[in-house]
């Protein structure tokens, strides 16, 4: 028998009480990061970022 943790054990427990879950969880991420990249906006965000220097905490 090959060592779970705990957490592995709940895990494993609650995706078998609660086989939707998993989809569920995929649609959630789908909303938020699963989105097309608009190319001109990247490039904004490109050529308005500010170098920053590498000591941040020193006043000089």
């Amino acid at each position: 028998m090959q060592y779970e943790s705990e957490a592995t054990q709940f895990l494993t427990q609650l995706k078998t009480e609660r086989p939707h879950l998993e989809n569920e969880q995929k649609k959630g991420r789908s909303l938020l990061w699963d989105k097309q990249l608009d190319r001109k906006l990247q490039e904004d965000f490109k050529q308005a970022k500010v170098a920053q220097k590498p000591y941040v905490y020193q006043n000089k």
